[in-house]
Protein backbone atom coordinates (compact mmCIF):
# COMPACT_ATOMS: atom_id res chain seq x y z
CA UNK A 1 0.00 0.00 0.00
CA UNK A 2 1.86 3.33 -0.66
CA UNK A 3 1.58 5.96 1.34
CA UNK A 4 -0.56 9.38 0.76
CA UNK A 5 2.54 11.65 0.80
CA UNK A 6 4.54 10.18 -1.77
CA UNK A 7 6.73 12.76 -3.78
CA UNK A 8 6.88 13.18 -7.60
CA UNK A 9 10.28 12.00 -9.25
CA UNK A 10 11.69 11.44 -12.28
CA UNK A 11 9.87 8.30 -13.56
CA UNK A 12 6.28 10.33 -13.10
CA UNK A 13 3.30 8.79 -11.27
CA UNK A 14 3.65 5.05 -10.94
CA UNK A 15 1.62 2.68 -13.34
CA UNK A 16 2.53 -0.67 -11.75
CA UNK A 17 -0.53 -2.57 -10.41
CA UNK A 18 1.92 -3.13 -7.47
CA UNK A 19 3.46 -0.61 -4.97
CA UNK A 20 5.29 -1.22 -1.42
CA UNK A 21 5.33 0.18 1.79
CA UNK A 22 8.30 2.55 1.15
CA UNK A 23 7.99 5.89 0.21
CA UNK A 24 8.37 7.04 -3.51
CA UNK A 25 11.42 9.02 -4.08
CA UNK A 26 12.20 9.59 -0.42
CA UNK A 27 15.56 9.17 -1.07
CA UNK A 28 16.65 10.68 -4.39
CA UNK A 29 14.46 12.02 -6.91
CA UNK A 30 15.61 9.24 -9.92
CA UNK A 31 14.76 6.16 -7.93
CA UNK A 32 10.99 5.45 -6.40
CA UNK A 33 11.83 3.19 -3.91
CA UNK A 34 15.28 3.31 -2.95
CA UNK A 35 16.20 0.72 -0.60
CA UNK A 36 13.95 -1.76 -2.42
CA UNK A 37 15.82 -1.46 -5.70
CA UNK A 38 19.35 -1.28 -4.29
CA UNK A 39 18.68 -4.31 -1.66
CA UNK A 40 18.22 -6.14 -5.24
CA UNK A 41 22.21 -6.15 -5.64
CA UNK A 42 22.10 -9.22 -3.87
CA UNK A 43 20.24 -10.85 -6.57
CA UNK A 44 22.62 -8.84 -9.07
CA UNK A 45 25.70 -9.84 -7.97
CA UNK A 46 26.59 -13.12 -6.02
CA UNK A 47 24.63 -14.85 -9.11
CA UNK A 48 27.05 -13.06 -12.02
CA UNK A 49 29.80 -14.55 -9.50
CA UNK A 50 28.05 -17.93 -9.55
CA UNK A 51 27.94 -17.70 -13.68
CA UNK A 52 31.48 -17.21 -13.74
CA UNK A 53 32.51 -19.58 -11.94
CA UNK A 54 30.51 -22.39 -13.39
CA UNK A 55 30.84 -21.58 -16.90
CA UNK A 56 35.13 -21.53 -15.57
CA UNK A 57 34.13 -25.36 -13.70
CA UNK A 58 32.90 -26.69 -16.81
CA UNK A 59 29.43 -27.33 -15.31
CA UNK A 60 26.23 -27.93 -17.27
CA UNK A 61 24.41 -25.32 -18.79
CA UNK A 62 21.22 -25.69 -16.58
CA UNK A 63 22.97 -24.28 -13.70
CA UNK A 64 24.32 -21.42 -15.75
CA UNK A 65 20.91 -20.81 -16.95
CA UNK A 66 19.65 -20.74 -13.12
CA UNK A 67 22.68 -18.15 -12.12
CA UNK A 68 21.48 -15.87 -14.97
CA UNK A 69 17.57 -16.20 -14.56
CA UNK A 70 18.84 -14.86 -10.94
CA UNK A 71 20.93 -12.13 -12.20
CA UNK A 72 17.76 -11.18 -14.75
CA UNK A 73 15.39 -11.19 -11.92
CA UNK A 74 17.69 -8.98 -9.47
CA UNK A 75 17.82 -6.52 -12.73
CA UNK A 76 14.12 -6.56 -13.19
CA UNK A 77 13.39 -6.29 -9.77
CA UNK A 78 15.74 -3.17 -10.06
CA UNK A 79 14.26 -1.30 -12.90
CA UNK A 80 10.59 -2.15 -11.54
CA UNK A 81 11.27 -0.13 -8.26
CA UNK A 82 13.27 2.31 -9.46
CA UNK A 83 10.41 3.02 -11.84
CA UNK A 84 6.97 1.75 -10.24
CA UNK A 85 6.47 1.39 -14.05
CA UNK A 86 4.11 -1.13 -15.13
CA UNK A 87 6.19 -2.55 -18.41
CA UNK A 88 9.64 -2.43 -15.37
CA UNK A 89 6.76 -4.43 -13.17
CA UNK A 90 6.53 -7.34 -15.86
CA UNK A 91 10.50 -7.43 -16.21
CA UNK A 92 10.17 -8.02 -12.60
CA UNK A 93 7.31 -10.95 -12.27
CA UNK A 94 7.57 -12.68 -15.59
CA UNK A 95 11.34 -13.27 -15.40
CA UNK A 96 10.35 -14.80 -11.35
CA UNK A 97 8.03 -17.20 -12.98
CA UNK A 98 10.69 -18.16 -15.71
CA UNK A 99 13.68 -18.72 -13.33
CA UNK A 100 11.59 -20.62 -10.91
CA UNK A 101 10.87 -23.18 -14.09
CA UNK A 102 14.51 -22.69 -14.74
CA UNK A 103 15.19 -24.13 -10.68
CA UNK A 104 12.22 -26.79 -10.59
CA UNK A 105 14.40 -28.21 -14.30
CA UNK A 106 17.63 -28.43 -12.14
CA UNK A 107 16.27 -29.92 -8.63
CA UNK A 108 14.21 -32.78 -11.00
CA UNK A 109 17.72 -33.26 -13.27
CA UNK A 110 20.18 -33.34 -10.33
CA UNK A 111 20.41 -37.25 -10.29
CA UNK A 112 20.28 -37.85 -14.23
CA UNK A 113 23.41 -38.78 -16.79
CA UNK A 114 25.60 -35.61 -17.44
CA UNK A 115 24.20 -33.53 -20.91
CA UNK A 116 21.41 -35.29 -21.35
CA UNK A 117 18.05 -33.06 -21.43
CA UNK A 118 14.30 -34.36 -20.08
CA UNK A 119 12.55 -32.97 -22.64
CA UNK A 120 8.86 -33.67 -21.52
CA UNK A 121 9.75 -31.56 -18.42
CA UNK A 122 10.92 -28.71 -20.32
CA UNK A 123 8.10 -28.71 -22.93
CA UNK A 124 5.73 -28.78 -19.27
CA UNK A 125 7.50 -26.21 -17.87
CA UNK A 126 8.19 -23.85 -21.32
CA UNK A 127 3.94 -24.31 -21.67
CA UNK A 128 3.51 -23.06 -17.92
CA UNK A 129 5.66 -20.26 -18.77
CA UNK A 130 4.16 -19.08 -21.64
CA UNK A 131 0.35 -19.74 -20.33
CA UNK A 132 1.07 -17.87 -17.44
CA UNK A 133 2.70 -15.17 -19.32
CA UNK A 134 -0.19 -14.64 -21.77
CA UNK A 135 -2.95 -14.95 -18.87
CA UNK A 136 -0.68 -12.80 -16.92
CA UNK A 137 -0.72 -10.15 -19.22
CA UNK A 138 -4.04 -10.31 -20.07
CA UNK A 139 -5.69 -10.60 -16.37
CA UNK A 140 -2.74 -8.28 -14.93
CA UNK A 141 -3.84 -9.48 -11.96
CA UNK A 142 -1.28 -9.46 -9.00
CA UNK A 143 -2.66 -12.30 -7.44
CA UNK A 144 -3.13 -14.67 -9.96
CA UNK A 145 1.23 -14.15 -10.62
CA UNK A 146 1.37 -14.87 -6.23
CA UNK A 147 -0.39 -17.99 -7.05
CA UNK A 148 1.33 -18.84 -10.20
CA UNK A 149 4.75 -18.04 -8.37
CA UNK A 150 3.74 -19.41 -5.18
CA UNK A 151 3.17 -22.84 -6.71
CA UNK A 152 6.60 -23.05 -8.24
CA UNK A 153 8.13 -22.25 -5.28
CA UNK A 154 5.80 -24.56 -3.23
CA UNK A 155 7.58 -27.26 -5.88
CA UNK A 156 11.26 -26.32 -5.45
CA UNK A 157 10.80 -26.40 -1.62
CA UNK A 158 9.19 -30.02 -1.32
CA UNK A 159 11.86 -31.44 -3.88
CA UNK A 160 14.81 -29.46 -2.28
CA UNK A 161 13.13 -31.28 1.34
CA UNK A 162 13.09 -34.52 -0.28
CA UNK A 163 16.93 -34.45 -1.47
CA UNK A 164 18.11 -33.17 1.54
CA UNK A 165 16.21 -35.64 4.13
CA UNK A 166 16.24 -39.19 1.82
CA UNK A 167 19.43 -37.84 -1.06
CA UNK A 168 22.13 -35.98 1.15
CA UNK A 169 21.13 -36.38 4.77
CA UNK A 170 24.35 -34.91 5.81
CA UNK A 171 23.14 -31.44 4.23
CA UNK A 172 20.15 -31.12 6.71
CA UNK A 173 21.91 -28.64 8.59
CA UNK A 174 22.17 -26.58 5.49
CA UNK A 175 18.70 -27.03 4.49
CA UNK A 176 16.41 -26.28 7.31
CA UNK A 177 18.89 -22.75 7.48
CA UNK A 178 17.74 -22.28 3.96
CA UNK A 179 13.87 -23.12 4.71
CA UNK A 180 13.95 -20.83 7.83
CA UNK A 181 15.52 -17.97 5.93
CA UNK A 182 12.81 -18.42 3.11
CA UNK A 183 10.26 -18.30 5.40
CA UNK A 184 11.37 -15.63 7.76
CA UNK A 185 11.88 -13.32 4.32
CA UNK A 186 8.17 -14.63 3.78
CA UNK A 187 6.88 -13.68 6.96
CA UNK A 188 8.50 -9.69 6.78
CA UNK A 189 7.10 -9.35 3.48
CA UNK A 190 3.96 -10.20 4.69
CA UNK A 191 4.48 -8.17 7.82
CA UNK A 192 5.38 -4.96 5.50
CA UNK A 193 2.27 -5.86 3.68
CA UNK A 194 -0.17 -6.38 5.81
CA UNK A 195 1.14 -3.62 8.66
CA UNK A 196 2.78 -0.39 6.08
CA UNK A 197 1.05 2.26 7.41
CA UNK A 198 1.22 1.11 11.55
CA UNK A 199 5.34 0.68 10.72
CA UNK A 200 5.95 4.12 8.83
Amino acid sequence: MAPAADREGYWGPPTSTLEWCEENYAVSYYIAEFWNTVSNLIFILPPIYGAIQTYKDGLEKRYLAAYLCLTAVGLGSWCFHMTLKYEMQLLDELPMIYSCCVFVYCLYECFKYKNTVNYPLLFLLITYSFVVSIVYLNLKEPVFHQIMYGTLVSIIVLRSVYIVLWVYPWLRGLGYTSLTVFLMGFFLWNVDNIFCDKLR
